[in-house]
């Protein structure tokens, strides 16, 4: 395995269940910060800037404080010192040689409207002004005409609306005082308006509030009044909706705190992407970004699969009501042939978009992404009645998938909406492997459907084609001479021999051969394929690879999740293991516990085009860690829940609260040492629950006993190349039982790696593969620079008594070693480990 060194510049909170949640650091004034809710959005840098928007609305731009001091001027920006990110806001701590200021944005979960609360100490009078520049326009693609904006006395704010347009919006304070306006002359102009909130010396509170309305002035002024009437239980109520949630859904405690605290921030940065429009519904964004002098917030509208893919991690995670919302949204605007939409604009209703835009339905993906996700939220939530009200719309897509095979009876890409990769030269293809591959998952799932549903025939005639199209896929796309799945069927009707990390979308849903899964993902841990910070999408080696390249050399951590689950299905839990690590350090190093979408694919830096909050790349830190490491299923409908977790070697407990079943919740805790383990299980419902457990043990280790609530308790043994598992069917009744299992010979091994530096290229060890010749003989193959020195951390009671290409310590807890050659390129080197038994 790999084991990050996380030497965090962020302060990470007490790791316990209920334990405050809190980034803290120094602020990056080029970093995006966001503080968004379901109505609202606060989008800006840690210098302070903003933009607000009331959705579909934006209000302004540039917002920015100004401080005075002795008759200067000084731009808050310049003295941002420190960011502090909680659940429910985002602070910004600016600190002069006779002052501090702390400014907090709140963005209410039940309001429209955005909350700031400012926190001031000073030695010497100091001046607070807020500027900021009208921006009254809709999101894109709509527009409104000529805007206005006028001062009110009374309420102390600026109004703006548009002319012949219900729209509005309010921004001020209770103690604000206008001092400068926009204005247009023959002579002039600025686009400059400010307001005072005066002269304080000692301390002092003030607040700004910035609302809006879609309907009215009425209702904008309304929604001014309600943030500043107590906005100290507003911030509050804030934090307490977003701590219960994470209470309330499936919350971890991990010996790895750092990994425990990117799941929370992640599970966070999903949910904050639900969002509540006027004019469409609820549904999820795709993320959060700057709209860049334009009216496009990052991809903060609507996409199909998107949407698909983060509803599995909400589902992995027990928030079941959110990803309901996902899959209705995007449900109920499936084209009348049975296309699932690929984008809608949070303005949709306000233009002519599905008749006139070309973006509507423009991937083909969505579609069978749907029919998977339905089956996933079925199953895990035990909602029949949902599957009833969509199956319509189910049978439609298969059918217009089916519609549009190709040759070999896949749905093509080509002139039918693009796979995954949108555009750049890889395209165009004929069929993706990644199109093809959610195609047979799809037909899976509604086998699966179509049997709860009560049609066991349909069921059977399902199940049979998925079987027949899943060979076929692993006959058609695999590519002997490179050992590896072609990345698509190309125009000609050949494979494109371009290895890619998209592969792993289908070994996620385990369509794939283990064993030439296994031969793919020796090659996706390679340097050339990885980076300290994530997946490439191509290898630098490949002639199209461009580190900028969009859709054909960058990082995205989306890539990242796909491969982590994928490589653990596959036993590959080392590789799964560095990569569910990349993200959750993206998770914390990013902005404010959010995952930013794309990176260069040579230094650790996101792309100066990435949406800096990006949905699904949140999800790519739950997914991985719930139904990868952990190896969590639940099935709501058989009363199942299934855990089959491959644990880092150092990992000596976890424990699980929450998992949802009907009736009640489920919690587990587990413990182990060098030759024991026991998995406590608390049911708080009143039925029995079926558990099936599963751990992973390496080869050379032996189990010699099991009992459940004291009686023997009977395994299968299913051996997973690198690994093994013992499987366990139990039946745990209402309150707590346990499962312990004693062993011989455990054994474990981890490399110590440290995570990237901004601006700098990869730098740190990879696991390439292990392969145990026999249980007694590990042959490990690493990757690292020339002339660097490595060292690898042994684990349990089985002693490894040689090492050949590395040196044995004399405890034999560890190996360290150098990698010969010389120059910049990674190189691999053998280690032979002989282990005791």
């Amino acid at each position: 395995m790999i084991r990050h060194k996380l030497l965090l510049s962020i302060c990470l909170a007490e790791v316990a269940f209920g334990a405050p949640l809190e980034l803290a650091r120094t602020a990056r004034h080029f970093e995006f910060m966001d503080t968004v809710g379901p109505h609202a959005a606060m989008l800006g840098t840690e210098s302070g800037t903003f933009e607000a928007w009331i959705y579909p609305l934006k209000l302004l731009r540039d917002f920015r404080l100004v401080f005075t001091l002795d008759g200067r001027k000084i731009p808050a920006e310049s003295l941002a010192r420190r960011v502090v990110a909680r659940p429910g806001s985002f602070s910004l701590i600016y600190a002069g040689d006779e002052f501090r200021v702390t400014e907090t944005f709140v963005v209410p979960v039940d309001q429209s409207g955005i909350l700031i609360q400012l926190d001031i100490d000073t030695y010497t009078p100091l001046g607070v002004e807020a500027h900021f520049t009208r921006d009254l326009q809709l999101m894109w693609p709509a527009a409104i005409g000529a805007g206005y904006m006028d001062w009110d006395d009374n309420t102390h704010v600026f109004r703006m609306g548009a002319d012949g347009q219900p729209y509005a919006g309010m921004v001020g304070s209770p103690d604000a005082a206008r001092i400068e306006q926009e204005y247009g002359t023959n002579y002039s102009a600025s686009t400059d308006s400010a307001f005072s909130l005066g002269t304080v010396k000692g301390h002092a509170a003030r607040t700004i509030a910035i609302a809006g309305s879609l309907q009215s002035h009425q209702d904008a002024i309304a929604a001014y009044r309600a943030l500043t009437a107590h906005p100290a239980d507003t911030l509050a109520a804030t934090e307490k909706f977003y701590e219960d949630y994470l209470d309330r859904t499936v919350a971890l405690s991990l010996p790895d705190e750092a990994l425990q605290h990117a799941y929370d921030w992640s599970r966070l940065s999903e949910l904050k992407a639900l969002v509540n429009n006027p004019f469409l519904g609820q549904g999820f964004v795709a993320g959060f970004g700057l709209s860049r002098g334009g009216n496009r917030p990052g991809f903060a509208w609507f996409f199909g699969r998107d949407s698909f893919w983060t509803s599995f991690a909400l589902t992995a995670s027990g928030d079941f009501e959110t990803a309901r919302a996902a899959l209705r949204f995007v449900a109920k605007y499936q084209r009348a042939d049975g296309k699932l939409p690929h984008e809608i604009s949070q303005s949709a209703s306000l233009v002519p978009w599905f008749e006139k835009y070309p973006y509507p339905y423009a991937s083909a993906d969505a579609t069978p992404l749907f029919v998977i996700a339905m089956r996933d939220y079925v199953e895990s939530s035990g909602d029949l009645a949902f599957l009833k009200e969509n199956w319509e719309r189910l049978t439609k897509a298969m059918a217009f998938m089916r519609s549009t095979y190709d040759p070999d009876g896949f749905p093509r890409n080509y002139e039918v909406g693009h796979g995954w990769v949108e555009g750049g030269p890889l395209l165009p293809v004929r069929t993706e492997f990644y199109q093809a591959g959610v195609f047979v998952a799809a037909l899976d799932a509604m086998a699966v459907l179509a049997s709860r549903m009560g049609d066991s025939a349909q069921a059977a005639k399902l199940d049979d084609e998925f079987q027949a199209k899943k060979q076929v896929l692993n006959q058609l796309f695999w590519i002997p001479s490179s050992q590896s799945w072609a990345f698509a069927i190309g125009r000609d009707g050949k494979p494109v021999d371009d290895p890619s990390v998209l592969a792993t979308v289908p070994m996620w849903f385990g369509l794939t051969d283990a064993e030439r899964s296994r031969a793919m993902i020796e090659q996706l841990a390679d340097e050339p394929h990885a980076t300290d910070w994530g997946m490439r999408i191509l290898s630098t080696k490949n002639r199209l690879y461009n580190p900028a390249g969009y859709h054909f050399g960058s990082v995205w951590p989306l890539f990242t999740g796909w491969a982590s689950v994928g490589e653990y299905r596959y036993h590959a839990a080392e590789a799964g293991y560095a990569n569910l690590q990349r993200n959750a350090w993206l998770a914390l190093d990013g902005a404010g516990g959010n995952t930013t979408e794309v990176l260069s694919g040579d230094v650790y830096a996101p792309l100066s085009t990435a949406s800096s909050h990006q949905t699904w790349s949140a999800a790519m830190v739950v997914s991985p860690l719930l139904r990868g490491l952990l190896g969590l299923e639940t099935n709501a409908l058989d009363r199942r829940i299934k855990l089959a977790p491959h644990l880092p070697a150092a990992w000596t407990h976890f424990e699980i609260r929450n998992v949802p079943m009907p009736g009640g919740t489920v919690d587990f805790a587990f413990q182990r040492d060098d030759k024991e383990a026991t998995l406590k299980i608390r049911n708080r419902g009143a039925e029995p629950v079926n558990i099936e457990y599963a751990p992973a043990f390496a080869p050379v280790t032996e189990l010699n006993a099991a009992e459940f609530q004291g009686a023997a308790a009977k395994w299968q043994r299913e051996d997973g190349g690198p690994d093994w598992h013992a499987r366990f069917a139990v039946s745990a009744g209402a309150g707590e039982s346990a499962l312990v299992l004693r062993y011989k010979n455990s054994f474990g091994y981890a490399l110590d790696v440290t995570p990237p530096q901004l601006g700098e290229p990869s730098s740190d060890v990879r696991l390439i593969s292990q392969d145990w010749e026999n249980p007694e003989q590990l042959h490990l193959v690493v990757s690292a620079r020339p002339g660097s020195h490595q060292r690898m951390a042994l684990y349990g009671a089985a002693r490894v008594t040689e090492a050949a290409g590395g040196q044995l310590s004399a405890d034999h807890r560890s190996v360290t070693f150098e990698i010969p050659g010389g120059g910049t390129a990674y190189a691999h080197h053998a280690i032979r480990l002989r282990v005791a038994r």
